[in-house]
């Protein structure tokens, strides 16, 4: 009878949990009820646990849906990157970063330097980073932002556009200055940069030194109204000019040569390993490796000298045959 009865309870949260939309209570309230009655625990801890398990489910779950949204080309994050490799990005300095405190201020960040330093790696780390923080993030290129910017000019569209990015806690403008933009396109992402100053953060990425921003930017005067929105509060971090990527496939050829180099020693460590010892070895032993040619010879050339020496003994000596002749 408390069987059944005990079973029904258990069907009766289960369809309680479904009706308030709580999956985790429902998968686990009873192996937590098991574990708390051995533990001997309270009923208000036993909800504390059992609650607890919900929300930490939820906010893995909205964490994933946030990284999804931000559609990152790789998901790439700071525990990734190998900062003993890269002496000149300052490590303090981008951990901080990480903690969120520009996000709350609205503050830019700005990596400059040379492709295959690092730039998008770090700011793909911040932008998951912020995305733990449960933050909506959105990763682009700036080639990519531009063509979607000038396409919703044609329809019409680009102030709904705009405002969508303006929602962003954070965007990631990735390699702006890799190509020139003409001016109809600059004034375009000029909007977005200048909506969202001061209100919610940017991180941008760029291989041009900001002196050379005009190459990017033929108007001059948008130029320097987009650098001086940009940089305005910001972290300017610079990566340096060595790549890091070209650095990191050096150190994979040069440690798969040297495996190759090791694999023929290890091969001869090993055969010598599997010779018989001299002195347990003999003719016809499993364990023998070596030829029987060599014995062979010198065992025929005993038996033939073996053979000379009964047939001289077998001979009369020619004493003892004058002897005989005599008699």
């Amino acid at each position: 009878m408390s069987s059944s009865l005990s079973q029904l309870q258990q069907a009766t949260i289960a369809q309680y949990a479904q009706h308030l939309r709580l999956p985790t209570v429902g998968d686990q309230f009873g192996a937590l009820a098991e574990q708390a009655i051995k533990e001997k625990r309270s009923h208000l801890s036993y909800l504390e646990a059992l609650l607890g398990l919900e929300v930490e489910e939820r906010q893995r779950q909205r964490v994933a849906r946030r990284v999804l949204e931000a559609r990152f080309p790789k998901v790439k994050t700071l525990e990734e990157f190998q900062f003993e490799k890269a002496p000149q990005v300052p490590a303090a300095l981008i951990r901080n970063l990480a903690e969120g405190g520009y996000l709350e201020r609205s503050e830019p960040v700005i990596f400059l330097g040379e492709a295959g330093t690092g730039k998008t790696h770090l700011a793909t780390g911040l932008a998951v980073a912020a995305c733990q923080q449960q933050k909506r993030v959105r990763f682009t290129t700036a080639a990519k932002l531009v063509n979607e910017l000038l396409e919703a000019k044609h329809n019409n569209e680009l102030n709904r556009l705009v405002q969508r990015w303006l929602r962003y806690e954070l965007i990631v403008l990735d390699e702006l200055g890799y190509v020139a933009m003409p001016e109809a396109a600059a004034e375009c992402l000029f909007q977005v940069i200048a909506g969202r100053a001061e209100t919610a953060a940017v991180i941008v990425t760029s291989n041009l030194p900001f002196s050379e921003w005009t190459t990017m930017f033929p108007n001059a005067r948008l130029c320097k109204a987009m650098l001086d929105r940009l940089t305005d509060q910001a972290h300017i971090i610079e990566t340096g000019s060595e790549s890091y990527r070209f650095r990191r496939t050096l150190e994979k050829k040069r440690k798969s040569a040297q495996d190759e180099r090791d694999a023929p020693k290890q091969g001869q460590a090993e055969g010598a390993t599997a010779r018989p010892d001299p002195q347990s070895s003999f003719l016809g032993h499993p364990d023998a490796k070596f030829s029987t040619k060599k014995v062979d010879r010198q065992q025929e050339r005993r038996k033939k000298k073996t053979a000379k020496s009964q047939a001289s003994r077998d001979l009369p000596s020619e004493g003892g045959d004058r002897a005989a002749g005599k008699s």
